[in-house]
């Protein structure tokens, strides 16, 4: 698992000023920062250290994970954007003979302590849909599947009390009808069951959003955006 660390401010300068010319000097980057040439070569070192800048002679520039790193930056606000997280949910569906299931999970760690749901969980970087989606069926069921793309599902936190955000997530929902293998029904954070859409919207703490993806599906709908809240007890 990769870890970012914040990056300090005279660093974030550095890389928008960057962000707006091919190269730069030493002397064009310190201007305007009031710091001292050691303590603003300690700064443009770090930076080099960690592979965001690159030195040619007496030039810097942005390296590619610069490039990454400085494109995500608000340029009024001079911060890194912090933006909405991805996840996959999935839909595993199956005929149980006159029943129609899908496996579903309840929560057993925070946030939403105790919440039904369905699996799913965030989309490593360079990993597809496809990808991440059977990577988290296996990690935590212990079965295998091939999925395909149902829709996309924009869902916002909102805090009841005081109407703060909590959570801001782009979901992809994959869907499947060919999971395979021995189910695990309990592993660390969660505890998996196969339900109807009436067993799994009758649990008294469900997700109100997870209720509607089987719905949306079946009616074609490709995109929806929801707003929900929560109190301290459930997040």
């Amino acid at each position: 698992m990769s870890y970012e660390a914040t990056i300090h401010e005279t660093q974030i300068a550095i890389l928008r000023h960057l962000l707006f010319s091919p190269s730069a000097g030493f002397a064009q980057l310190q201007k305007g920062t009031n710091l001292t040439s050691d303590h603003f070569n300690f700064h443009i070192k770090k930076l080099v250290e960690r592979g965001y800048v690159t030195k040619n002679g007496d030039q810097y520039a942005l390296a590619p994970a610069g490039k990454e790193y400085a494109n995500r930056l608000d340029t009024d606000e001079n911060e890194i954007e912090r933006q909405p997280k991805v996840s996959v949910v999935l839909i595993v569906e199956r005929q149980n003979g006159e029943r129609r299931e899908f496996l579903c999970q309840q929560r057993l760690k925070q946030p939403y302590y105790g919440f039904w749901g369905r699996l799913g969980g965030k989309v490593r970087w360079g990993e597809s849909f496809e990808e991440a989606a059977e990577r988290e069926l296996l990690e935590e069921t212990g079965m295998t599947a091939t999925f395909e793309y149902a829709m996309l599902f924009h869902k916002r936190d909102f805090k009841k009390e005081s109407g703060e955000l909590l959570e801001d997530k782009v979901f992809v929902i994959m869907r499947t009808k060919n999971a395979t293998g021995e189910l695990t029904v309990d592993f660390e954070g969660g505890h998996n069951e196969w339900l109807t859409q009436e067993e799994f919207v009758a649990k008294e703490k469900t997700f109100e959003s997870a209720r509607k993806f089987v719905r949306l599906i079946d009616d074609g709908v490709s995109y929806y955006a929801g707003e929900y809240t929560y109190d301290d007890t459930e997040y």
